[in-house]
């Protein structure tokens, strides 16, 4: 379990600091700015390579969301769920306070609150403007599909050794469809590193980050119940 749990930690970590690194420092960098297409590739290769790499000590899930729906299909002990969450957020938090460093490293520094780094919002904190509904709906639908990906890719009927590829290559898609919309979240974990630093309306706010995401993949990992044969 010790393991398993420095696996969980570790892969959110690389996923925060990854994807949102991407965000706040080479999305803006002026000579090269990677841009959306950029950031939604970046998230998903954090996932796609910690996945391959150590997917299999910990089942990789690097997500609260996705932990609450592997244990929703019945693929994991429920009381390993709490431990894995954790371990989660802990590694988010680590992530962001690292990134928050290296971006005061440049001239002027760095105000979390007034710069941001790469939180989630709605309203005035979307990139779009997009509505609190609208950002609700947003994350626990594509949650919902996430997760759906997630456990018919991890299924001992599907192709072997393909799954971290597929759920790599979802997670970008989320990001190209949603980033306008909540700057894209479908990860309490991730939501909730970027949200300790900035403070302010991104604390606020987090509790959509938690609450949408978690509800889609409890929903995705019920229905996975009658589409699958986990036993």
């Amino acid at each position: 379990m010790f393991r398993k749990l420095g696996v969980e930690f570790l892969g959110t970590f690389w996923l925060v600091l990854g994807g949102c690194g991407s965000a706040v420092i080479a999305a803006k960098f002026p000579e090269v700015g990677i841009g959306l297409v950029g950031v939604s590739l970046a998230f998903g290769l954090t996932v796609l390579t910690m996945a391959y790499a150590l997917g299999h000590v910990s089942g990789g899930h690097f997500n609260p969301a996705v932990t609450i729906g592997v244990a929703a299909a019945g693929r994991m002990d429920p009381d390993e769920a709490i431990p894995y969450i954790i371990s989660q957020v802990a590694g988010a938090i680590l992530a962001a306070m690292i990134l928050w460093f290296i971006v005061s490293g440049q001239p002027g520094g760095w105000d979390p609150a007034a710069k941001g780094l790469a939180q989630n919002g709605y309203e005035s904190a979307s990139p779009g403007g997009y509505s609190m509904a609208a950002a609700f709906l947003t994350e626990m639908v594509f949650t919902f599909l996430f997760l759906m990906v997630i456990l018919g890719a991890t299924s001992r009927k599907a192709p072997a050794g393909f799954a971290p590829l597929a759920i790599g290559l979802c997670l970008t898609l989320i990001h190209l469809v949603t980033i306008p919309v909540t700057n894209t979240s479908v990860n309490p974990a991730r939501s909730t590193g970027p949200a300790v630093f900035a403070g302010g309306l991104a604390l606020q706010q987090l509790w959509l980050f938690w609450v949408a995401p978690i509800l889609g993949a409890a929903l995705a990992g019920l229905a996975n119940r009658f589409t699958e044969d986990n036993e």
